[in-house]
């Protein structure tokens, strides 16, 4: 069809695609064509029917969306001329094809273009030779060429896409909001989808699009209504996305001195400072969004970012407090950082375990229909759905996400002092905690899709050497291991503190502990296929962080060297998160870091030699320095030994 312009609907939509930014457009007269040219690709392609009207934006969207390799173009059109129907859950499309055929509702239809990572290409190419074939049903059965030929409904790029998605490819939606895009039948809905297009302005929209769409209550309604205008600021200026993530850094840092130094004016400001600096942590995500400047190395230190400026300020509470005199300020401040990194280390996981049973739908529910798990279930979807409304706001707050603790740090903090805050902090932490972990236990329970296994359980669990020479317990199971190596450990920390570290006795007590520890090491070769097997790594966490917190009571070590320590272990472990979610492979020096188990060895040997104090200190620095290098080698020299340009064809 025409486009109106002089020039034919395709040819306009090819011009589009390259200024969208792919480097190589190419037209495929048939679905085996298009197979030869996947086959022969090199990087991600983009395979794009030529009836899809939309703004620039959307197909730059699609192109440079950072949620994973394969991305669709998922539209609220209404289904019609054979077009495929999907069905999403978290982001993901997990099921494709008419509306009759999908397991559940549909909830959009595919939008004619996606694009495909460079490991799922093998499937593409299988997809479009069986969508030639008219066998697309024989791909999702694995049975190659070898049934009866099939002539599939609608347009090519549909059955091709049907077919990438039928043998288990992730797709993620990428969903049109504020812009405009549609798929064209005839003049008459060319015409329509040209002067939709015409009426929105593409650049404001796309700095709204800048903000997420569904955000906490806090950052909604104090950060989101005015921090697009710094972010179009920032853009104008020509800032990174990482330059502003370091100004938020340096913010954070200001406060965390502020609030060490107490004082009313400098706790007033350090809050006023804290509240700029989550603004600003804001303002990067939405910068890189709206200049589409993603980078792994931009995600990667922004997450961590987030969890040491934290930290970093927690620090400047316990200095603070315990200089104006409370006695167990540092406590207070190790206590909240090892609770919310514990947490952090729950809501990783449960992540996980949601997005698998995402992929995995008729795996969901095996408990039986009408169980506890299914009106959990229904009524989360529910409330989720009910956007604004007081039940979402609650359930969105109660959880204490990041805007809501660090408005609770800044307001506490000025109004009253470090203590109110730090206590403040873990009151609602722990509340949210039991919350969560009550909830998502009980719907654990009834989704029963294990995902321990299905990833490096060793790296994940933070496993070292000593771990894989012990003996495997099978039973009761990984995760009662874990949780009674934490009940050991948090038991030696209670003795410490209510006999008092003066008890000479104490540090034979550390052996005891340490054997109980082992327990949690020795459930590394068992199956972690439980339930609720997802919450070992968390239970790992605990026991280690609450074991060195015992050792350095007994030992005496400063409160802030102990709380020093803890914080270099969440560095790694963070880090191991952050590689979770991106599917990465282990840090490159990690072995060195000897495990969990490891580490807990050396604290019961120099506890039982009365060197704590030297223990934990040569002990985090030397895991400090194994971080540091182990963040040059991986982000830094060995992306350097890459080809240039390798992976960055693409093709339509």
């Amino acid at each position: 069809m025409p486009a109106g312009d002089g020039t034919a609907l395709a040819d306009r939509l090819a011009a589009q695609w390259r200024s969208a930014g792919v480097t190589d457009v190419r037209f495929a007269a048939d679905l085996d064509e298009l197979a030869d040219l996947v086959g022969g690709s090199t990087g991600p392609v983009v395979v794009s029917g030529a009836d899809l009207v939309a703004h620039t934006a959307v197909l730059r969207h699609l192109v440079t969306s950072p949620v994973g390799p394969t991305v669709a173009l998922v539209l609220t059109d209404p289904p019609a001329g054979g077009r495929t129907t999907v069905r999403e859950e978290r982001g993901q499309v997990v099921d494709a094809g008419p509306a009759h055929r999908l397991d559940g509702e549909a909830t959009g239809i595919f939008g004619g273009a996606v694009r495909v990572g460079r490991d799922d290409l093998p499937a593409l190419v299988a997809a479009a030779r069986a969508a030639a074939t008219g066998r697309l049903a024989d791909v999702a059965a694995g049975h190659g060429d070898g049934g009866p030929r099939v002539e599939p409904p609608g347009p090519a790029v549909d059955q091709v896409f049907t077919g990438l998605t039928a043998q288990g490819v992730l797709v993620f939606a990428q969903r049109v909001r504020l812009l405009v895009a549609h798929r064209v039948d005839d003049e008459s809905g060319l015409s329509g989808a040209r002067a939709a297009v015409a009426e929105v302005d593409e650049d404001r929209a796309e700095l709204r699009l800048s903000v997420k769409e569904k955000d906490d209550f806090f950052t909604t309604y104090f950060v989101s209504t005015w921090s697009p205008y710094v972010t179009k600021a920032a853009a104008r200026l020509g800032l990174s996305p990482t330059g502003v993530t370091m100004l938020s850094v340096a913010f954070a840092v200001a406060a965390a001195a502020l609030f060490a130094s107490g004082g009313r004016l400098a706790l007033v400001t350090g809050g006023v400072l804290l509240y700029l600096g989550f603004v600003l942590d804001c303002v990067d995500g939405q910068l890189a969004r709206y200049t589409r400047n993603f980078s792994a190395w931009g995600g990667w230190l922004d997450t961590m970012a987030d969890r040491a400026k934290e930290y970093v300020v927690y620090a400047g509470l316990g200095w603070g407090a315990t200089a104006a005199g409370v006695r167990y300020g540092w406590a207070l401040a190790i206590a909240a950082m090892t609770l919310q990194t514990v947490r952090h280390m729950t809501d990783a996981w449960y992540g996980v375990l949601h997005d698998e049973a995402a992929r995995r739908p008729k795996a969901v529910g095996t408990g039986g229909g009408g169980g506890i798990g299914d009106r959990l279930n229904a009524a989360s979807t529910k409330v989720q759905a009910d956007t604004g409304s007081l039940s979402y706001w609650l359930k969105r707050t109660v959880v204490f996400p990041i805007g809501e603790r660090w408005a609770l740090i800044a307001v506490a903090a000025a109004l009253f002092n470090q203590r109110i805050a730090l206590l403040a902090v873990l009151t609602w932490g722990v509340l949210a905690f039991a919350y969560t972990g009550a909830l998502r236990t009980l719907r654990a329970r009834w989704m029963w899709v294990p995902v321990l296994d299905t990833l490096d359980a060793t790296l994940h669990r933070d496993d070292g050497p000593l771990a894989a020479r012990l003996p495997v317990l099978r039973r009761p199971g990984p995760l009662v291991l874990a949780v009674l190596a934490a009940f050991g450990a948090g038991a030696l920390l209670v003795t410490a503190l209510l006999v008092g570290a003066d008890a000479g006795w104490l540090r034979w007590a550390v052996p005891v502990a340490l054997l109980m520890l082992l327990l949690g090491a020795a459930g590394a070769g068992a199956a972690h296929n439980g339930p609720l097997d997802w919450l070992v790594p968390a239970a790992l966490r605990a026991a280690e962080y609450v074991f060195a917190i015992a050792v350095g009571v007994i030992g005496q070590a400063p409160a802030w060297l102990i709380f020093g320590y803890v914080f270099v272990l969440t560095l790694h472990h963070y880090d191991l998160v952050a590689r979770l979610e991106k599917r990465q492979p282990a840090p490159p020096l990690h072995a060195a870091t000897l495990g969990w188990e490891g580490r807990s060895v050396l604290l019961a040997v120099v506890a039982i030699a009365g060197i704590v104090s030297i223990g934990l200190a040569t002990l985090g620095i030397y895991l400090l320095v194994l971080f540091v290098a182990s963040v040059v080698l991986a982000w830094f020299v060995r992306p350097a030994r890459v080809p240039a340009g390798a992976g960055r064809s693409t093709t339509i």
